[in-house]
Order: C-alpha cells, then sequence, then structure tokens
C-alpha cells in the first residue's frame, strides 16, 4: 500500500473501515465473551515474564484451534524451557520497542520466532505468539484474515516477510480509522477481518 498514491490510499481504508466497523460489532454479539480468556491469560503471564514458555505456546495452539499432532509440536516440546524462554524473551522485546514502528517491530519479532520448531511457516502461530507479547501492538493473522483482505480488496502477498507487512496494512487503517474507532487497537482490527473472513457474505459487494 506504500505504492499507493495518498487519496486513493485514504478512500481503501475508508472502504474498508465501512466492512470492518460493522463484522467488530457482529463478531462481538455472536462469539463469546469468554472465548477469549485464554488470550488474555497468556498475555497477561507474558506481561509478567516477558517471556512465554512451553505451555504458554500449547495453550495459543489450543486458543488457535490448531493441530497439536503435528511434527513440529514435539520438537517444540523435546526443547529445554530455558531455550524456548530465551528465544520468546527476545521476541517480546522486539515487538514492545517503542524506537522501531509497528511493522519494523513486527518484522523483528517474527524473525526471532522463526528459530522455534513450528514457527519457520506460515504467520498464524507466530502471530499469536507475538500479539500475547504486545496484545496493544499487535494482531493475529491466519487464513481468514487473509480471504478478509482478498475480499476488502487490501492486497498482502505471501512474499517474505508478510507479518511485517500485515501490520503496516493494519497501521494505515489505523491511521485512517474514522472517529467512532479511535479506540480500536490492532487486535479490534484483526477480530473484525477474522469475522469477514469467517462469513463473507458480512461484505456486500
Amino acid at each position: 500500500m506504500d505504492s499507493i498514491p495518498p487519496q486513493e490510499l485514504a478512500a481503501a481504508c475508508n472502504r474498508a473501515w465501512e466492512a470492518l466497523v460493522p463484522a467488530r460489532a457482529s463478531y462481538l454479539s455472536n462469539v463469546s465473551p469468554h472465548y477469549d480468556e485464554v488470550f488474555w491469560e497468556i498475555a497477561q503471564r507474558t506481561e509478567r515474564a516477558d517471556s512465554l514458555g512451553k505451555s504458554d505456546i500449547a495453550a495459543l495452539v489450543v486458543w488457535k484451534r490448531l493441530s497439536a499432532q503435528t511434527p513440529w509440536v514435539s520438537k517444540l516440546m523435546s526443547l529445554p524451557e530455558t531455550q524456548v524462554r530465551a528465544v520468546t524473551a527476545r521476541a517480546v522485546t522486539a515487538v514492545r520497542d517503542t524506537a522501531l514502528s509497528r511493522s519494523e517491530a513486527a518484522r523483528a519479532g517474527r524473525a526471532i520466532v522463526w528459530e522455534l520448531p513450528g514457527f519457520r511457516t506460515g504467520d498464524a502461530m507466530a502471530s499469536a505468539v507475538l500479539t500475547a507479547a504486545a496484545p496493544k501492538r499487535m494482531a493475529v493473522y491466519d487464513r481468514r484474515v487473509q480471504h478478509a483482505l482478498n475480499t476488502l480488496g487490501l492486497t498482502l502477498t505471501r512474499a517474505p516477510g508478510r507479518y511485517g507487512r500485515y501490520m503496516q496494512l493494519l497501521g494505515h487503517l489505523l491511521n485512517h480509522r474514522h472517529q467512532h474507532t479511535d479506540d480500536w487497537t490492532a487486535r479490534d482490527i484483526d477480530t473484525a477481518l477474522y469475522w469477514i473472513g469467517k462469513t463473507p457474505q458480512a461484505v456486500d459487494h
């Protein structure tokens, strides 16, 4: 989106917000308010510990409804807890670093968690970990979010560095938000995108 002229960028963001606002409202009215309790518990533990352990990552696997039967889970669980926490502590520091832009922090954190089994391909699990580390700054990415972005005409390719570009895109949206969305975070946008991707009929083409 950096190559889009400012006026076209503002127009694209305005069109997206027309779908995001009702989608977020629908998400809040249809999803149990208790569903994200696991996520927020992990976020609070990460706030205190400044790292995530194997049990935290395992809980996020359940929260994201991913399979725990894959080989990477066994490889991750075979690592010493101290090694996992050493890696995630560096990632936590990166995504919380306000000297970096949101997208730069996302790229840095994503590059660090790449060192762990299960985090080398795809961004769903990595984004969950990084968002738990900085819930007011980062956001979750998954296939439903990608589908929503495609539906809204917001380009996000599979090229390397996707998570950083995703956070840059959400940054553009936050910079062009409407007055009634002043309190929205990147995480609020990702839940709206999730809902659009889950129920594409919610967007009127």
